[in-house]
């Protein structure tokens, strides 16, 4: 029989922080990332983290609390446009940002997950993308070798889950967060709701509990 998936308190999480750790979160302007770890992330004090995920949301909410409390130190993500806080403090050098191209940055962080070291990918040749990087040809074609990803903490928003961590996403948070419960030394899910095992339907679970380390329920001290 399965062990059952180690339910924790979000103070409990604080003992998995540290200060320069590399955090993968899921979400897509806000939406689908766990905003209780966030804050718990926020209130534990550290720093100088390494933050990776699709985008940087709002200066007031998301990830984008960290950096305007200033956080962060760099941020691998598809784009900051619309947390203007972000790109001032990258602008002034406070911050370090790595644009990737989105199914770029999937990719590669799906590649951290599967063990492999990386993808090869057209996507950024002849721009100033490729700077820096190793580049191959096959049959003619140019290809940039972009490095896999993983982090030392996976923070996921789920809406269900069983006892086993077995996770069922809503809507538009199924983005990254598949992704990133696969790429991190330690993968923790808030979820709205957690239920005994055999009352999630197999056919809806996107994540497996054997890659969940810990869950939390969304308001749960």
């Amino acid at each position: 029989m399965a062990t059952p998936c180690k339910r924790i308190s979000y103070a409990d999480l604080r003992s998995h922080f540290h200060d320069g750790m590399s955090i993968l979160f899921g979400g897509f302007m806000g939406v689908g990332t766990p905003d209780g770890i966030v804050r718990e992330i926020l209130d534990s004090g550290i720093k100088e983290l390494t933050i990776i995920g699709n985008d940087t949301a709002f200066a007031d909410s998301g990830v984008g609390i960290l950096i305007a409390n200033r956080r962060v130190k760099k941020v691998i993500a598809s784009h900051i446009g619309t947390n203007p806080e972000t790109g001032r403090q990258m602008i002034a050098g406070e911050i370090e940002v790595e644009l990737v191209p989105q199914g770029t940055l999937a990719e590669r962080i799906r590649c951290g997950g599967s063990g492999l070291g990386g993808v090869l990918t057209p996507t950024g040749v002849g721009t100033i993308v490729e700077d820096g990087k190793t580049k191959l040809a096959f049959d003619g074609v140019e290809y940039l070798v972009e490095r896999a990803l993983r982090a030392d903490l996976a923070i996921v928003k789920a809406h269900r889950a069983d006892d086993k961590g077995n996770l069922t996403y809503q809507r538009a948070a199924r983005n990254f967060n598949p992704l990133i419960a696969m790429a991190a030394d330690y993968v923790v899910a808030e979820t709205d709701e957690i239920v005994a095992a055999g009352q999630i339907d197999p056919e809806l679970v996107m994540t497996p509990g054997i890659l969940v380390d810990a869950l939390v329920l969304v308001g749960e001290k």
